[in-house]
């Protein structure tokens, strides 16, 4: 573990700078993950901001500051600890023997009845849309697989006290939609899910200042909370007008657009009128000459 300060002051205009230039230099490491790089100058101060969480939550745990980039990721928007590293964090704080594991078949499950939740969007009196969880139950056939249910336990140094964990088990998991989620480990590595849950359940119940009340990512991916989201309806009416519909083109190609009609062409100027000549007069006749005329 690397020796940190216990907390900086982010209102000391020399800490907070400080902090920055630090901030910076995790930033551009290609050491650390992607949330916490500036790979472009428009996530450059996302990516400090990040960092800066990051080095406040190792001071305050007394931990690495590369490990808790490492092994904190955000679930739904939520922080999240690697189940490893909060396992190994207990481990490694002095205060407890190494966490184990007590694990017991209780049989098989059997036909388990379970409820989930599906959202749906409704519409508020305000003309706003909202979604709410309806309860749903199904059932889940569990006559073939076995019901493992796993304690986590150790003592303090120097004590002979036993800390234990609220049990975990197959049918807990199942019963708390767990098990049967699209993706779910719970059906692949039954164990491992059970002793990264029993480990978890435990830091949060004897020593929780260790996981500061941040879940696991398997936690958060499990009983992680969806935010319902509010929309407000658009009118179908502009001023007063209905809105014109506009037909999308299936193929998901856009319609073409009209090309701009090209500009007229400048009139041509006016070729300059040629003056013309003058009519010149025509000779005198000699005298003695009559001009003929036309007979009378």
């Amino acid at each position: 573990m690397a020796v940190v300060p216990a907390a900086f002051n982010l209102l000391d205009p020399q800490q907070f700078a400080t902090m920055q230039r630090v901030c910076k230099v995790y930033a551009s490491s290609d050491m650390v993950p992607d949330i916490y790089r500036a790979t472009s100058p428009e996530n450059e101060i996302k990516a400090i901001g990040n960092c800066m969480i990051a080095i406040e939550i190792a001071m305050r745990t007394n931990a690495s500051v590369l490990m808790v980039m490492q092994n904190l990721v955000p679930i739904h928007g939520k922080p999240s600890w690697s189940s490893k590293f909060l396992i190994a964090s207990v481990n490694a704080c002095g205060r407890f023997d190494q966490l184990q594991y007590k694990m017991e078949n209780l049989g098989k499950i059997g036909v388990v009845e379970y409820t989930v939740y599906d959202k749906v969007w409704e519409t508020s009196s305000t003309g706003k849309k909202y979604q709410k969880n309806v309860a749903k139950t199904e059932r889940f056939d569990g006559t073939n697989v076995d019901n493992i249910q796993c304690i986590a336990y150790t003592s303090q140094k120097g004590k002979t006290d036993v800390l234990e964990s609220s049990p975990v088990s197959i049918l807990m998991a199942v019963k708390e939609g767990w098990y049967t989620k699209n993706g779910s480990k719970w059906q692949t590595m039954p164990i491992k899910m059970l002793k990264y849950r029993a480990a978890s359940f435990w830091t949060n119940e004897h020593a929780p200042e260790i996981s500061m009340g941040i879940r696991t990512i398997e936690e958060q991916e499990d009983m992680g909370e969806v935010q319902d989201a509010e929309c407000e309806v658009i009118s179908t009416k502009l001023n007063g007008a209905p809105l014109k519909k506009v037909d999308i083109p299936t193929d998901g190609k856009q319609d073409e657009q009209p090309k701009p009609a090209e500009p007229a062409a400048p009139p041509k100027p006016a070729e300059p009128v040629k003056p013309q000549e003058p009519v010149k007069p025509a000779p005198a006749q000699p005298d003695g000459e009559a001009e003929e005329g036309p007979g009378y």
